[in-house]
């Protein structure tokens, strides 16, 4: 699968969200979201474990629940040092390579997540992602980059966004860090969709994704989301007038 190094999928999440607390396990279809996306995120073929990287604060003892109840690996770490947490998750689980995701994007396609390691793997980069540049609909996300690097970036970096946002520092700095960006083609090609978790309007209009898609086909695929999307200006209204917080 990984060419003896160990690919982990991280999934950041917490309860205590400024806009939308609890958001993460918020319900769709029967199910909390996190729930949904640890499901989508263990169909990868590419990573050897799904980990959620949560925080030690007691608000976040119903994530833990969830993960032992579902059989999911999980490890508690700071709130505010996102990086930290990322980090002593990978090094908890013994992860050379880190695919990182959080808990906002519960639609993620792990055929998206197989392909983008698998051009990781086979190329020389140092960071990958689908990111830098928004070209997939939002809230379908993801970067890969090695523990080593991510250590790098710890060691050397005390700036609160980079503590925050955790591999931002790596295309802020061309000229130490080799970056890909993946760029969305045709059809694929949808920066105006937002299916990102931050406020109730998003909620609404996720939850109208999984009632819609869920039932037909529990393995939904980005496209799917995207074709559903398009054809529901009604549900798209859920998130107009929703401003966002650009890094």
């Amino acid at each position: 699968m990984s060419q003896n190094k160990k690919y982990i999928a991280t999934i950041e999440a917490r309860m205590t969200s400024s806009r939308l607390p609890g958001k993460v396990l918020m319900e769709a279809c029967g199910k909390p979201l996190l729930q949904h996306l640890i499901e989508r995120e263990k169909r990868c073929t590419e990573v050897d474990d799904v980990v959620v990287a949560t925080t030690i604060n007691k608000e976040d003892d119903p994530i833990v629940e969830l993960c032992e109840h579902i059989g999911c690996s999980y490890y508690r770490g700071s709130e505010n040092d996102v990086l930290g947490r990322v980090l002593n998750t990978a090094k908890e689980f013994e992860a050379d390579v880190i695919v990182e995701t959080t808990g906002d994007n519960p639609c993620i396609d792990w055929r998206q997540m197989d392909y983008l390691i698998r051009f990781y793997r086979n190329n020389n980069y140092d960071f990958v992602t689908n990111m830098m540049e928004q070209s997939f609909a939002e809230g379908f996300e993801f970067r890969i980059f090695s523990t080593e690097m991510l250590e790098y970036v710890n060691d050397i970096s005390d700036d609160p966004l980079d503590r925050e946002h955790v591999a931002i520092y790596f295309p802020k700095h061309p000229e130490t860090f080799k970056c890909y960006n993946w760029r969305a083609r045709g059809r694929e090609y949808r920066p105006d969709l937002q299916v990102t978790l931050d406020e109730m309007g998003d909620y609404l209009l996720i939850k109208n994704v999984f009632e819609a898609l869920y039932p037909l086909n529990n393995d939904f695929q980005y496209m799917d989301v995207v074709g559903y999307l398009s054809k529901h200006k009604d549900v798209r209204a859920y998130i107009d007038g929703i401003k966002r917080t650009v890094i």
